[in-house]
């Protein structure tokens, strides 16, 4: 059966074939494989009990960069089979249980890397990515909106999100980074709602992005640096295992140079189109 090229993501539930390697582990709650099977109907999804070339995605329950070895246990095999389908030329996709429920939820859930264990054919490693929980999927450029006179005073950050020269920056920013071989993404979906991120080794760079034509530049400013200090802090009070950096991008140079010192002080990277310096 021929697959179409996997691009480390998992789109959509529609019309894929999933096998369950067991219970799944949705956001702290463990739902059984039969719950699971009757959630995925409703998206034009299907499931087989046992796996075989048909299948697309496989679920596994809790075992991120885990060590599978035993081929002969159900809960671990689907796995060992699916890295030897990839090993042939047949991809097939892996997501955990915070991917499963960003599909139910209609969210790209990230494509787990398998990588077999040395000195043995029976054992394989399901591998995290930096950022697992923090960075949701691929940032796209958003459509322009339109806002009713006045708006400004009712809420400046959703009036900025809907400016062209907004999200020509955020068009940018995602060019510049996809330049150093590196994905732009968003928030994940239970991580505070930054608008752009991305990550390097163990470093994981959470970004706002701000406009400053047409509106008060040092409200703008001071409005991301309260954001994204405050996105930061949220994310490091539970987690110990990525370096959460946040980034203040500008849609230009700001005009006064005290920002810049400001941000510094405050472990904030300060950096603006077109250059976008230090990302």
């Amino acid at each position: 059966m021929d697959t179409k090229p996997c691009d480390g993501w998992v789109h959509t539930l529609s019309e894929q074939t999933l096998c369950f390697t067991g219970k799944v582990l949705m956001d702290g709650e463990w739902v059984i494989r039969k719950d699971c099977e009757e959630m995925i109907r409703q998206f034009g999804a299907n499931s087989k009990p046992d796996f075989s070339r048909k299948i697309t995605v496989v679920v596994h329950g809790d075992l991120a960069s885990q060590l599978v070895t035993d081929s002969h246990r159900e809960y671990s095999r689907k796995l060992v089979l699916a890295a030897r389908e990839r090993e042939q030329g047949h991809h097939v996709c892996v997501v955990d249980g915070d991917g499963f429920v960003d599909l139910i939820d209609g969210c790209p859930a990230p494509c787990r890397e398998l990588q077999r264990a040395q000195g043995t054919d029976d054992g394989v490693f399901v591998l995290s990515r930096s950022g697992d929980g923090i960075l949701g999927g691929p940032l796209h450029q958003r459509e322009v909106g339109q806002h009713e006179p006045g708006a400004l005073s009712l809420d400046l950050d959703h009036l900025d999100r809907g400016t062209r020269a907004h999200e020509a920056t955020i068009a940018a920013l995602i060019e510049h980074v996809a330049r150093q071989q590196v994905e732009a993404r968003g928030h994940a979906r239970n991580a505070p709602r930054f608008e752009a991120g991305w990550s390097r080794d163990d470093d994981v760079f959470i970004a706002e992005v701000k406009s400053l034509t047409g509106a008060n530049e040092d409200q703008q400013i001071r409005l991301g640096i309260g954001q994204v200090l405050d996105y930061a802090h949220q994310l490091r009070l539970g987690r110990t295992g990525d370096r959460v950096c946040p980034v203040l991008v500008l849609e230009k140079r700001p005009t006064e140079p005290r920002w810049t010192s400001l941000t510094e002080a405050s472990g904030i990277l300060l950096t603006w189109a077109p250059g976008f310096a230090g990302c």
